[in-house]
């Protein structure tokens, strides 16, 4: 039995089995992860999880294995001020798109993505359960079993059941989600069917009452399945708590989220332990301080929110979103989200301190820059905007702006940094898209897709829309369609602009190169590129479709030339006819 003593917070003991039972190969999967760190056991709980992979999917085991992972990564990311239900619930909705995505990548050899899964959090007096499928969630108290969850699966005759729900079985999740108070030496049981289709609950109960370790329980319980005719995996995970806290986390949370916004900082000013040293950028939306942490030393960068939105929940829920979305992209490219132990007294969150200069302002000390040089760097945003489309997200808003440029002062090397969540939108979260605002920010018209800003969500080619834009500066010092599309405020503003060729500002450029910026910046999401893979493919590869084209062009120019010759032979020829027909006349 393992346990995590804490005098002040919730202590559990658990044991989880997961085989092959009595089937080859194993599609189930289970997690536990009860936090060391008091801060996040009091603020997040203790989780336990049990997902099944659909058989019939070809690909369940790959989606129980990623359900369990993902979800106990990103739960524990969450900002503080989410509750549970509003994290879980987040995280789920995330994976569940994922999931669905990945088995329509595979539609043609019905390789789907298919688990069922069921979560159990204990946090403080309360346990919150969430559930799609048929996995399952009991609760033992005082000598008796209660199952939590409802199985969501239809009996067509005694022989045969389907499946009704299940994570990637459908683009938008219906996520059962219930809560249970708690006492100590209360006792939970997490079980996939290959346990409770062949034990009966009476014989779970009766094992439950008898047995204390919660490793034996789980032991006897296999025994009974395989013992009873089992020929499927098994997965048990067993909780008993032993120890609750003495007041309820639910008022800290309650405060958490009351958090005042903090005054206009100052150097010289400590905030729950940080110094700050400096302002780094201010305006209508927000505030960055560099700040020192006084115990570590450790330099960190604090995004504070602006007192103009005081009293906008909207606003307040997306700034606290931005922490949690920051958290979960793990890339060297994108700035990292600083995880506090420290309780806060303000609403802000913490970064890593980048020590760098923004894109923008390295592009008018270095222009023009050399094309193996700025493909490099390109290369590296890619990557960086990459991680944001593997966590289902979109950045929106990327432009030289949000990116950092450092330089290593050994290896002379240079590498980047997205340093921006502020505009970032999450594909699965249950929320109303909002376009960005055509503010009077220098870059975000420029180099964000007409689509975001005429209120349509292009999703991932959002982001090429901007990739593309950046390489043709990088390249040419100006912008694709001019500085007339800042001043673009309708469809129609848009449908005036053409594309000026990068070959006009830099001739040294290839024909096929500036016609993949081209295909990269289309306004028609049919002509864009879909991926940041094919862009970049076609940027360090000459297109043979791009190099017929031209060609074509190029046949077509000669033969218009050939015309044109012949056309003014045939000319000069009849005027000297009519020249010799008149002097013969004479």
């Amino acid at each position: 039995m393992n346990g995590i003593p804490s005098a002040e917070h919730l202590v559990v003991g658990h044991a989880s089995l997961c085989d092959e039972g009595g089937k080859d190969g194993n599609e189930d999967a289970v997690g536990v992860r009860v936090p060391v760190d008091a801060h996040m056991l009091t603020y997040k709980g203790a989780v336990f999880a049990v997902a099944d992979g659909v058989t019939s999917a070809e690909a369940g085991q790959d989606a129980s294995e990623t359900a369990i992972r993902t979800f106990l990564r990103d739960y524990f990311s969450t900002p503080d001020t989410w509750s549970v239900a509003h994290s879980a619930s987040q995280v789920l909705s995330t994976i569940n798109l994922r999931l669905y995505r990945h088995s329509h990548q595979f539609n043609n050899e019905m390789k789907g993505q298919l688990c069922t899964f069921s979560a159990l959090v204990l946090k403080s007096h309360t346990a919150h359960f969430f559930h799609v499928g048929d996995t399952r969630i009991y609760h033992w108290r005082s000598g008796f079993l209660r199952l939590l969850t409802t199985d969501h699966s239809a009996q067509l005759n005694p022989e045969r059941r389907f499946l009704a729900r299940a994570l990637g079985m459908d683009g938008r999740l219906q996520l059962d989600h219930g809560k249970q108070d708690i006492t100590s030496g209360d006792r939970f049981l997490l079980t996939s069917d290959g346990l409770h289709d062949y034990v009966q609950d009476s014989q779970m109960q009766e094992v439950l009452s008898q047995i204390s370790d919660p490793k034996a329980v789980c032991e006897e319980l296999r025994r009974l399945a395989m013992m009873q005719g089992c020929d499927d995996n098994i997965s048990v995970i067993v909780v008993t708590v032993e120890q609750l806290p003495n007041i309820d986390i639910d008022d800290f949370h309650d405060q958490l989220t009351r958090l005042p916004f903090p005054p206009a900082l100052k150097a010289g000013m400590k905030v729950d332990g940080l110094e700050v040293i400096q302002e780094i950028f201010a305006s209508s939306r927000s505030h960055l301080y560099l700040v020192r942490d006084l115990d570590s030393g450790q330099r960190a960068v604090m995004k504070t929110p602006s007192a103009n939105y005081e009293d906008d929940s909207s606003y307040i829920e997306r700034f606290i979103r931005e922490e949690w979305i920051g958290s979960r992209v793990d890339s060297p490219h994108v700035v990292k989200i600083i995880r506090q132990s420290r309780p806060r007294s303000f609403l802000y969150y913490l970064m890593e301190y980048v020590d760098g200069i923004s894109m923008e302002q390295w592009l008018t000390q270095n222009y023009p820059v050399k094309p193996a040089r700025a493909i490099k760097l390109i290369e590296q945003i890619a990557l960086g905007v990459k991680a944001f489309h593997d966590c289902e997200a979109v950045h929106q808003d990327l432009k030289p702006g949000n990116i950092i440029i450092t330089t290593d002062p050994v290896s002379q090397k240079e590498s980047i940094k997205i340093v921006d969540f502020g505009s970032v939108f999450v594909a699965g979260v249950a929320e109303v898209f909002i376009p960005i605002e055509h503010e009077a920010v220098l870059g975000t018209a420029s180099y964000s897709d007409p689509q975001y800003l005429t209120g349509r969500n292009s999703g991932i080619q959002g982001d090429v829309y901007a990739l593309a834009t950046i390489c043709y500066e990088l390249f040419t010092g100006s912008l694709p369609y001019g500085e007339k599309i800042e001043a673009c405020q309708t469809p129609s503003d848009y449908d005036r602009l053409r594309y000026i060729s990068a070959r006009k500002h830099n001739p040294a450029i290839p024909v096929w190169f500036d016609r993949a910026l081209e295909k990269g910046v289309s306004f028609d999401l049919q002509q864009r590129y879909t991926t940041m893979e094919a862009l970049l493919t076609d940027l360090k590869n000459p297109n043979p479709a791009f190099l017929r084209e031209e060609v074509k062009q190029n046949t077509r120019s000669s033969s218009l030339l050939f015309w044109q010759l012949l056309s003014g032979f045939w000319f000069v020829t009849l005027l000297l006819v009519i020249y010799l027909f008149v002097l013969n006349q004479t």
